[in-house]
């Protein structure tokens, strides 16, 4: 008789715990039905391919943060193309490499010349957007993070090189990513193997040179990642889907496990850290969460870099002030039809803070590079609404102990 009692219990035990799995699995999907807002995207999965990973923060009475995750569409191995969220982990790990490096008078503000060596190479003697007229490292930083330039991101790429921008994310159990070409620029996988040579200066005197460096990884995909059902080369349309065998591979998961160990590094164990300063992190955050109109090098026009410019989740659909009582800690990416948003969002007038990665297809029509992309009509309302939803579920969650957001309080620019 207690066998049976023991079994039917244990039987209950775990149906309700996967009664549990199955409702978190589903939260998300539950959430976009209840909202009414997420037709479209919910009866054309195919076509939006959304991949979404909402993750909950919640701290004990030391402000330590647990992280409960909920998933909706989620697969590593269904490809999208990850565009300028690949900026994120090149900015972190050339401020790594400045340490790293522990060169005297080597810093991140010090100034960086790049040179050229190897087909389609192009150098920078200096930049007209900086306070002192040069580039650096952390100028770069700033431009990918405020507007999401993309020659600054090819600069860092030049300084770490394939196998050290690689290396540096597996290190931290990055693994499933690949990061192996610069952007906007059009080299083969041979040219992009090849980084420019650089030079680091103090007062005119050089304190750190930097050859070309020639990477020994094979990066590229061995079998075709084959996208949609035409493409343009040129002024011709190509009736065969897009191969994308040859692009950067930033998976969800992996780009929110790299946000993670930013934000939170004292919830890593120390191999799985970046080897950054407190001053480093703070840069960091003040510039993913910074607005162009609070920067004064660069000095943006602000009416094309409005504030919601670069923060898809919750403003994403307007141009309208972002409320002052939240920032957003972000990097977001569009391109081939792809959006993404990898974002730390936190309300300290309410005392919300949660992460949301995710990615939409907006390319209904199936065709690359015909620059008819539904990032208006659908993709940029999708994250608003999508931010928007989860920011409500956040406002109304009850929370055991109030988080201490203080370090993520920051003092940003005044524009002259």
């Amino acid at each position: 008789m207690r066998t049976l009692i023991f079994f039917r219990n244990f039987f209950l035990f775990f149906l309700i715990i996967n009664i549990k799995v199955f409702a978190q699995d589903n939260f998300l999907e539950q959430l976009m039905v209840k909202s009414g807002k997420f037709e479209e995207i919910l009866s054309k999965k195919d076509t939006y391919e959304v991949q979404i990973l909402y993750t909950q923060i919640d701290r004990d009475r030391k402000n330590k943060p647990k992280f409960t995750s909920f998933q909706y569409g989620l697969d590593k191995n269904r490809y999208f193309y990850p565009a300028s969220t690949v900026k994120f982990p090149s900015a972190v790990l050339a401020l790594e490499k400045i340490n790293q490096l522990n060169i005297s008078n080597l810093t991140k503000e010090s100034k960086m010349i790049t040179g050229s060596e190897f087909k389609k190479h192009t150098s920078v003697l200096s930049d007209s957007t900086s306070e002192e007229l040069y580039p650096s490292v952390a100028h770069y930083i700033k431009k990918i993070l405020l507007v999401s330039d993309n020659d600054a991101y090819n600069r860092l790429y030049e300084f770490l090189g394939q196998d050290e921008l690689n290396n540096g994310m597996k290190k931290r159990g990055i693994e499933n990513s690949q990061i192996f070409h610069r952007l906007s620029v059009g080299m083969n996988l041979e040219e992009n193997k090849r980084t420019n040579p650089i030079k680091f200066y103090k007062n005119n005197q050089i304190v750190y040179e930097q050859p070309m460096i020639n990477s020994s990884g094979k990066y590229a995909s061995e079998l075709p990642i084959l996208k949609g059902k035409g493409f343009y080369k040129g002024d011709t349309l190509i009736n065969k889907p897009f191969d994308f065998y040859d692009k950067n591979d930033f998976p969800i998961e992996d780009q929110q496990a790299f946000l993670k160990r930013v934000l939170f590094p004292e919830s890593y164990k120390k191999s799985k850290r970046f080897d950054l300063t407190k001053s480093d992190y703070e840069f960091l955050y003040q510039f993913m969460s910074q607005y162009p109109s609070e920067t004064n090098f660069p000095k943006y026009d602000t009416t094309e870099n409005y504030q919601s410019f670069c923060k898809f989740l919750i403003f994403g659909d307007s141009k309208n002030p972002i409320p002052k009582n939240i920032r957003i800690f972000n990097k977001v990416g569009d391109a081939y039809g792809f959006l993404i948003d990898n974002a730390y969002v936190v309300d300290f007038d309410n005392n919300v803070e949660f992460l949301v990665t995710a990615v939409i297809s907006c390319n209904s029509d199936g065709i690359f590079n015909d620059d008819k992309y539904d990032y208006d009509s659908i993709g940029f309302p999708f994250f608003a609404n999508l931010g928007k939803e989860i920011y409500q579920q956040e406002l109304k969650r009850i929370k055991k102990n109030k988080p201490d957001l203080s370090k993520f309080k920051l003092k940003y620019e005044v524009r002259k």
